[in-house]
């Protein structure tokens, strides 16, 4: 019941029972003591640390209307909570369409909910025609953090725990679309997106997100296209929009220990809020749908493209700096270990193959040479 036709039954076959047995024994496996349990992913919404009672994610064969629960929190907006989870919705069902149509597979889908409100909704496409591994999962989260947790998931020294005691946890809520597509074919990129809205108690919300591409070969026409259709997305909305996250995008997704960049960037925000939510609201909206024409005609046009077995192993120790950034950098990445997540959806994002070669230099004049230029110096698109 309530399965997208994108979305394969004979996946979800394994009885709700069976799969809460193995997360209770997956949680006994990472617990000491009670504790809760993330539902996110790469930069996402994700819950974490102890409370009085253990609350065991309960999979479930029908997804429920909403994953929000009512709330007394103090200064809850619970209009925007709403809306906000039923636009994921929609969005993670339009994108994933989307993509199994190119792909000609369907995704297997996990619901989840916990006693206390919240749940996520995972879809993955493994072992595609086109993509190797598709992922995109909603959360929607309660809990209360460390504030040293509530600093990891936020940036540039934003004081989300204002006005608590030091060491005293602080109330949350969250909602997140997280996303991460890794075709087979070389020459096609890997995207990623997440969007995102954050709450904690007493009335303190903020909006993050952005969208990224990460290519094993430079066709500019290509890069200029996705960040084409960003750039005009965040003019609808404000003009400075995004020559701003353009740039904060270039700095998050650094590897310092290697001195480049993860992929050829895009747009990235966090710790929005100087603005009319419902302002934030309608430009992330407008964010989620143009992930689909900004990436899917990159893939349509390079998913039969010939290459060679070097140009294969070339993608694998590109995709290799994609996991050193995720288990190294990723704030949402390093924020769900930290607090005890939900590990299928952390680490969602990771390629299901990947490759490191000891002390690899590219060839001058080469296709690799000329993307680890744009890897080490950020170009204008």
């Amino acid at each position: 019941p309530n399965v997208p036709s994108f979305c394969n039954p004979a996946a979800m076959r394994l009885s709700a029972a069976a799969r809460s047995i193995h997360t209770r024994r997956q949680q006994k496996r990472s617990c000491r003591g009670p504790c809760k349990h993330a539902d996110g992913g790469s930069d996402s919404a994700e819950e974490g640390g102890a409370d009085d009672q253990l609350e065991l994610a309960q999979y479930v064969d029908e997804v429920p209307s909403s994953l929000v629960r009512d709330d007394d929190l103090s200064g809850a907006n619970m209009d925007m909570r709403r809306r906000f989870e039923a636009n994921c919705r929609r969005a993670q069902d339009a994108i994933c369409k989307a993509v199994s149509e190119l792909d000609g597979a369907e995704f297997r889908q996990d619901v989840w909910t916990r006693e206390g409100g919240g749940g996520g909704i995972s879809r993955v496409l493994a072992n595609g025609n086109v993509f190797e591994k598709a992922g995109c999962s909603l959360s929607v989260v309660y809990g209360s953090m460390p504030q040293e947790a509530l600093a990891s998931a936020t940036t540039r020294g934003a004081d989300r725990a204002k006005g608590y005691a030091p060491g005293e946890r602080v109330p949350f809520f969250a909602c997140g679309l997280s996303s991460v597509m890794h075709p087979r074919n070389p020459m096609a990129p890997t995207m990623h997106f997440n969007y995102r809205y954050f709450e904690t108690e007493g009335g303190v919300w903020w909006f993050g997100g952005g969208s990224d591409l990460t290519p094993a070969y430079l066709f500019e026409d290509d890069v200029k296209h996705f960040h084409g259709t960003y750039k005009q997305a965040c003019d609808k909305h404000d003009p400075g929009y995004y020559s701003k996250f353009k740039k904060w995008a270039d700095e998050y997704f650094y590897i310092k220990h290697r001195g480049e960049t993860r992929g050829l960037g895009g747009i990235f925000f966090d710790d929005l809020n100087d603005r009319d939510p419902e302002s934030i609201f309608a430009f992330s909206k407008e964010c989620l749908d143009s992930v689909v024409p900004a990436y899917l005609p990159l893939v349509e046009k390079h998913k039969d493209d010939s290459f060679t077995q070097k140009q294969r192993e070339w993608q694998q120790m590109r995709r290799g700096r994609y996991v050193e950034f995720n288990l190294v950098y990723d704030r949402g990445t390093v924020f769900g270990l930290k607090t005890g997540g939900r590990i299928e959806s952390i680490l969602m994002s990771l390629p299901e193959t990947a490759r490191w070669e000891y002390s690899h230099e590219t060839e001058p004049g080469s296709p690799e040479a000329d993307i680890m230029d744009a890897f080490k110096n950020p170009r204008e698109w």
